[in-house]
This record gives C-alpha cells, structure tokens and sequence, in this order.
C-alpha cells in the first residue's frame, strides 16, 4: 500500500485484467519457491512506525504535507491521515549488533522529526490511537492527498454497497462504543509498531506460525491503546477498530466461512507462504487494480494485492539487493509507543521467541489449535496482560514472566543477537511485564489523575516519550 497509483475510480474490465495477472504471478510464486528459487539469506530484521502529528494542546494536526516537505527524508512517508506518518529505517541482518544499529537509526531519525515538528510548532507522537482524536477529525478533509488514499477510500465503498461501517466495541468494564461512519478514515486512528522478520525461505512456515502463536503475547505486552472518543475499552481496541474500519467481507468459500480484509486467518500454513498468496487470490476481490507498470518477475501484482490485505501477521514477497525474491514475515500486533526503548524491546522479544518457537519440537501449531490460538489473541488484545487464556486459563503476565521472556533470550541467542544487548532489552520487557505497566495501563492511571481530561493525558505522555525512559519507569 506504500506506492503511489495514479488512478482513483476503475472498469470492470480493469478488475479483469488485475485478477488474471494476480493469478498467474500467485503461481509463479509458487513455482518460485518449488524450485527453491528464493533467498535462503540469514535472518534480516526491519521495522516501520506509525506515529501522530498534534498542536500544542495535543490535538491530532492535519499537517503531514507541510511536514514532510520541511522535513525532506525519503525514509518518512504520509500514512491514511493527514495527522499521521510512517518512519522507516534500512533492515539489518538480525545477528550480532544488528538490533542495536536499527534502534540507533530509528533514533536519528525520530530526533530529526522532533527538531522539524518543534520548527513548525508540532509535536510527534507514537502512540496507538492518540487519546484527543475525535470521530470528526476522522473526515475525508483530512486524507492525505495521495492518489492511493482517495482510490482505497472509494473501492471500500463500492464493495460495501454505500453503506457506512459500523464500530461496536464493548469493554470488560462495562463501556461500550456504538457509531456508523461511512469512509475509511476510522482506519487513520489506529498506529502500530511493525516488525519484519526475513528468514531464509525454508524456514518461512515455521517462522510464519510461530509468528501467529506468539500474537496473543506480543499484543498484551505492548498494549498502548485503552481510549477511543472518550470511552476506555479494549487494553489493545486499536484491534477491533481497525478489524471494523476495514469491515469488507471476503468471497464465501466452503460453508459460508467468510474472512475479514483485516484479519488474524483462518489456519497455519502447511508446507508454505504460497497458501497464503493463494488464500488472499482466492478469497478477497482487488481493490486497487491499477496497471502495476512492473515485470511479471517483480510480482507486481500479488505485492499490491497482498498490502491490501490486513492479516495482523502478513507474509511479504521482496527482494535482495541482487533482486533475489525473498519471504519475510510482517507482525503487525503491536501498538505504537511508548517510549523507542520500549518498541526496541519489544522488536527483540517477538523475533527472539518467535525464532525459539520456530525451531521448536513439536512445532507450536501441532500444540495448539488454530481456532483456540484465534481466541487467544483477541483476549489478549481485550484483557491485556491480565487476560486468561484456553486452554489453562493461566494468565498472559504468568506465561511470560514464567518462561517465555526466557525462550525469547534464547532465541536471540539462535539468531546470534548480541548478548549484551539481548539481555537490556528483554530486561525492559520483563519489568514492565512485572510491573503492569504497560502504555495502556499508564495512559488509564493517568487519566485518572487528570480527572478525565483527554488533552492533559495527551500532553504528559508526550513529555514523557521525549525523556526517552521505558514507559515501567513513567511516574
């Protein structure tokens, strides 16, 4: 969905065309990889973050455009919202010193938006969804203007017949939230901290189902979304929020069964990612079938239809610098904030367990079935740390703390992370787990303290993100 089109409304024919390329180069992906085609490079590691542009008193500013000019970095894009960016840094092989170089390249780059926004009066802020935004700043007014945006906005529309979605949220206290709005800008309230994972193309299966089983803790541990319009729902409600932003429904195969365009899937992967590609082909019609204008060994076409799939693990098709395709895993649970410490750690703890559970014997998908491990997942995002998950019943908090901060350490140690640093960020991972305090457990307590004022939350945490310290730490 990075790439820009140059197209906003479509023929049928246009849709014709796109489906059948979709279909031949979803098999050349398959073939691709029974021929062991593919990059068999050690594992890589990248990331991208989702983070908000607010005025002085906190309010969401719809203001990227201007930003982004005085800021001139190819490596910080628009997002869906005018008040939303996206800051990406170069993937580095995950052994040795490789996370450390990616959180201090995230770190230039954070402190240079700071400087930029600071010049313009703004503020940067990464965090899930920004307690201030209002359903009405949700507006296409503030779409950013980009081709992509408006055609996306539209081919959501007209899959749904015109008719608005439908946001219904209940909490486990006993709030709910209950709205119709009729564009796709719902989606632009919800940021999240993405990791990618490249791992040598025999062993993308397991890493992909380890990447689903580890979901239901990588959500709980990095819970930073607890406020939406007022209302204190879901530890993690940036789930349901952006599964009902998106609520396009895919084609009905075999027993009515129909998938989300956001989604956590329907099942592991058997022997590979190419079920996947085939699942997404099969299942959900194109949105953007633009002319991708890319050779057919680019797979143009199942790379663009794929970045309009939201699966909450998406496997990617890329390419080495000798342009050698290559599979990587984008996890994509995790909220954004609130504090780079804390992103880093969590970066570490999920490619360290999912590395572990990977290699694991027997693997995690014959322990666990598919539809329990679903369950999971969403109490996790509802419950956070608290949450009570089948078939046990043990808590989040229990099962991380008793063993699997451990099985992350060991991990990285597979994937030959500097121990040193291994240890300081799972280190921050472990006290927060200890402590409760997650992002949304601190944005919760101090709304308290600010008797209910959004805007005030808004700019303590703000203040406290630009100390740096993990957020255990956060008075």
């Amino acid at each position: 969905m990075g790439q820009e089109i140059g197209r906003i409304r479509f023929e049928q024919r246009d849709f014709e065309r796109f489906e059948r390329c979709l279909r031949a180069e979803t098999q050349a992906l398959h073939d691709l990889i029974e021929a062991g085609a593919l990059s068999r490079r050690a594992p890589v590691a990248g990331l991208e973050l989702e983070a908000w542009l607010v005025d002085a008193q906190g309010r969401p500013a719809p203001r990227n455009a201007e930003f982004l000019q005085a800021l001139g970095c190819a490596d910080v894009v628009t997002e869906l919202g005018r008040f939303n960016i996206e800051l990406n840094v170069p993937p580095q092989p995950a052994a040795g010193q490789g996370l450390r170089r990616l959180h201090d390249d995230l770190d230039a780059l954070w402190a240079r938006c700071r400087r930029t926004a600071a010049d313009l009066g703004l503020r940067v802020v990464s965090i899930g969804i920004l307690p201030t935004v209002r359903d009405a700043d949700l507006t296409l007014a503030n779409i950013s203007d980009r081709d992509r945006y408006r055609a996306l906005n539209t081919q959501v529309l007209r899959q749904r017949h015109g008719r608005p979605n439908r946001l219904d949220i209940d909490a486990p206290g006993g709030e709910r939230l209950h709205c119709e709005h009729g564009d796709v800008m719902l989606e632009a309230a919800a940021t999240s901290f993405q990791v990618h994972l490249q791992v040598p193309a025999d062993d993308a299966a397991r890493a992909y189902n380890a990447a689903l089983w580890i979901s239901p803790f990588t959500v709980a541990v990095a819970a930073n979304s607890p406020l939406l319009f007022g209302r204190r729902l879901w530890q993690e409600t940036r789930v349901p929020l952006f599964e009902q932003a998106l609520n396009i429904g895919s084609r009905e195969l075999g027993g009515g069964d129909v998938m989300g365009r956001v989604t956590f899937g329907s099942a592991y992967v058997g022997w590979s990612l190419a079920e996947v590609f085939r699942e997404n082909a099969e299942r959900f019609e194109p949105l953007l079938p633009v002319d991708a204008g890319e050779p057919p060994a680019r797979l143009p076409h199942l790379r663009l239809h794929n970045g309009t799939i939201w699966r909450w693990n998406r496997a990617l098709v890329g390419f080495d610098d000798d342009g050698t395709p290559h599979l990587r895993i984008e996890h994509r649970p995790m909220a954004a904030g609130p504090s780079l410490a804390d992103m880093m750690a969590n970066l570490a703890f999920a490619i360290g367990l999912a590395a572990e559970l990977a290699h694991a014997d027997p693997p995690p998908e014959a322990q666990l079935p598919f539809d329990t491990l679903r369950r999971r997942f969403y109490a996790a995002a509802r419950d956070g740390l608290d949450a009570a998950l089948e078939p046990e019943g043990s808590k989040v908090r229990d099962l991380l703390l008793g063993g699997l901060i451990g099985r992350a350490r060991d991990g990285l140690a597979r994937l030959g992370v500097d121990a040193g640093d291994a240890d300081g960020w799972l280190a921050i991972v472990e006290a927060r787990v200890a402590s409760g305090r997650t992002g949304a457990a601190w944005q919760r307590q101090c709304l308290d303290r600010a008797g209910g004022d959004l805007a005030a939350l808004t700019r303590a945490y703000a203040d406290r993100q630009a100390d740096g310290v993990p957020v255990h730490r956060w008075d």
